[in-house]
């Protein structure tokens, strides 16, 4: 349930409704934009009387929100949400350009392919610490040295990092991560959701290989819901018949999730597509489509790379790729 105040209402006014409200046991969100301020009833509102609350002078409309997710609706939220990762914007017209390797391999490696993507416009590095392979035999990342030496990577370039957590159990390793990415295949691990909406810290919530954009949405809420609003979404490609890419980069979501939700979405072309040269065209489509940002993986050799090299661009196609995406972002502004 939402209720629109009028505009005019006192931050004493605004106090005293809320102070109601959370006493018939409702958790308020409160979102203030230049005009109106939004209530977000959160809870069994069965209990609240809607004629009354109509009722009252400061309240202009009260409707009740249908779908599932509340705080990450657009509803709830109507500005665009920005999310400040150590200085870098995401969302609201700021857009991330994240890059670097899929897996850290060495100390060498990492500062290498972390100082090419900055100068050529990166602004999150990307790597990969720990790893969720199909096959027990892939490599599996260097775990806790792999965060090492992406903390290293940050010393050396000043950008913030991201990588991704597979297990609660290791989270301790991620005090000095900017932002901690949950992978396709942890979507939907309720109980890691929760304990990473208690940390406070922004959170890349990738889209699983066989989910619905609702329940990406519901995902998010679940990190929202323990209070971590800092939440940016990931398409990164659905499981379909085709078999000519590694997955199908459903494009369309970026249109729909910007309907639904406040909050940034930012697209991994490379894990959609699995082929380097199928990577630029589809970095510009998603610049194209509004996207907050893309997330592209970057090695200084692919073809050496222990983890997805396939799909990997050099540090001077990355280069180029960022060069057309400034261009196509200066026409649709």
């Amino acid at each position: 349930m939402i209720a629109v105040l009028k505009q005019g209402t006192t931050p004493a006014q605004i106090q005293h409704l809320v102070d109601w409200l959370k006493h018939m046991n409702l958790d308020v969100h409160i979102s203030e934009g230049a005009e109106v301020t939004i209530l977000g009833l959160i809870g069994d509102t069965s209990r609240v009387d809607m004629e009354l609350l109509k009722s009252l002078e400061m309240v202009d409309s009260v409707k009740r929100v249908s779908e599932p997710f509340k705080q990450a609706n657009r509803k709830f939220h109507p500005k665009e949400t920005i999310i400040d990762v150590g200085g870098v914007r995401v969302g609201g017209g700021y857009f991330a350009m994240i890059a670097g390797p899929c897996s850290v391999e060495s100390e060498e490696q990492i500062i290498s392919v972390a100082n090419a993507v900055k100068q050529s416009g990166a602004n999150i590095l990307r790597g990969g610490a720990f790893k969720p392979r199909t096959s027990p035999y892939a490599f599996q990342g260097m775990k806790g040295e792999g965060i090492r030496l992406l903390l290293e990577a940050k010393k050396a370039t000043g950008m913030p990092i991201v990588t991704e957590i597979m297990n609660i159990a290791t989270l301790d390793l991620f005090a000095d991560v900017d932002i901690i990415q949950v992978g396709a295949r942890n979507m939907q691990n309720f109980d890691l959701l929760k304990e990473l909406g208690k940390t406070k810290k922004p959170i890349l919530l990738k889209r699983g290989l066989a989910n619905t954009i609702q329940e990406l949405l519901m995902s998010a809420e679940y990190i929202m819901s323990e209070g971590n609003e800092q939440v940016i979404l990931c398409e990164r490609g659905i499981r379909t018949f085709e078999t000519a890419t590694r997955n199908t980069l459903d494009l369309s979501a970026v249109a729909v999730l910007h309907n639904l939700t406040h909050l940034p979405v930012v697209v991994d072309p490379s894990h959609a597509t699995g082929v380097a040269g199928l990577v630029p065209p589809m970095a510009c489509a998603a610049a194209a489509s509004g996207a907050d940002g893309i997330m592209v993986e970057v090695h200084n050799n692919p073809s050496c790379a222990l983890c997805d090299g396939a799909q990997s661009l050099t540090p001077e196609q990355f280069d180029e790729l960022n060069r057309k995406i400034q261009r196509i972002r200066e026409v649709i502004a």
